[in-house]
């Protein structure tokens, strides 16, 4: 006689919550994990039903892994938004590859997530699973025939024994509360780890400097993006006026430094009202910005800048 088949779901062992009869709390971290370009930053956003990590179709956007914590009555899902997985060949990209496995070796649950408009394997983001709990989320589901994604999929769970395999639009929203289901069956039972009003345990800072990047990525193309690192120097919260920041930006070569301010300063401007805008959206107060351009030669490569810019090395 055939063996008799279950769901994912029936395979899970008993949690030991300690929790009271009848109540059931899921609490644990979660790693968005793949390659770059995936999805990861806009899946954590949809999640979390607002923005928390910038979003651009360029690779590479996400440098350090982006905390989003989403609670509910019964749950709170700590989302770790990862830099997209690559090969690195300088000390920045090292750094973004360690703190993909600090979270991968955080996480109670990995969400690796793909691109279904590929036919082929990630093989190199597969290495960072292991034998973590996982679930397959193939992304961009719009974009292709449902048909033509199962050899994907049968691909997938040939190289891994996914827990499930959900596909998505995280675009346009398109199940993303199947996700967050799957996600929460397979939570411990567990108290809450932070607060239930808490949304990140990044302070503002981290945020806004993100935001002046993402402005910087999206007007800005071949290695300028890549180039540049976003410094908050100091944030004066003024009575009866706007709040004064002060940002740096800062770049390798003095050649970047002239296109980034552009001539007569117009081009920093321009970065600076775009990200104005944005960040008075999120921090809800209005503020003054004030942009300046540095130069660190060759700052990707250097140890102590990166351990200085909050990266380790």
């Amino acid at each position: 006689m055939a063996p008799e088949q279950t769901s994912p779901e029936e395979n899970i062992p008993p949690q030991d919550g300690g929790q009271p009869e009848g109540v059931d709390h899921r609490c644990g971290y979660v790693a968005l994990i793949g390659k770059p370009n995936v999805g990861k930053s806009t899946l954590l956003n949809a999640l979390m039903g607002q923005k928390l990590s910038i979003v651009t179709h360029r690779p590479q956007t996400t440098r350090r892994r982006v905390l989003g914590i989403l609670s509910g009555d019964d749950h709170q899902v700590i989302l770790l938004d990862t830099p997209g997985i690559i090969e690195p060949r300088y000390g920045l990209q090292k750094a973004m590859m360690n703190d993909v496995r600090t979270s991968t070796s955080d996480a109670d649950l990995l969400v690796f997530m793909a691109d279904a408009t590929r036919d082929n394997v990630d093989d190199l983001s597969l290495k960072y699973v292991g034998d973590r709990p996982a679930i397959l989320v193939l992304n961009k589901i719009d974009k292709i025939r449902q048909e033509d994604v199962l050899p994907l999929v049968s691909a997938y769970m040939e190289a891994h024994a996914f827990d499930e395999v959900i596909p998505i639009s995280a675009l346009k929203g398109k199940n993303v509360d199947v996700v967050l289901q799957s996600v929460l069956k397979r939570l411990p039972s567990s108290p809450a780890f932070y607060p239930k009003e808490m949304i990140s345990e990044q302070p503002e800072r981290f945020f806004v400097a993100e935001i002046i990047r993402e402005k910087i990525f999206k007007l800005y193309r071949q290695e300028i993006p890549y180039s540049t690192q976003v410094d908050i120097v100091s944030w004066e919260e003024r009575e009866g006026d706007k709040d004064l920041i002060h940002a740096e930006v800062i770049v390798e070569r003095d050649s970047q430094k002239g296109i980034l301010i552009g001539k007569g300063g117009k081009a920093l401007k321009k970065i600076g009202t775009f990200a104005r805008e944005d960040i008075e959206g999120f921090i809800d107060r209005p503020i003054f910005l004030k942009l300046h351009v540095k130069v660190r030669n060759d700052w990707r490569n250097s140890e102590s800048h990166l351990r200085s810019f909050g990266f380790t090395t």
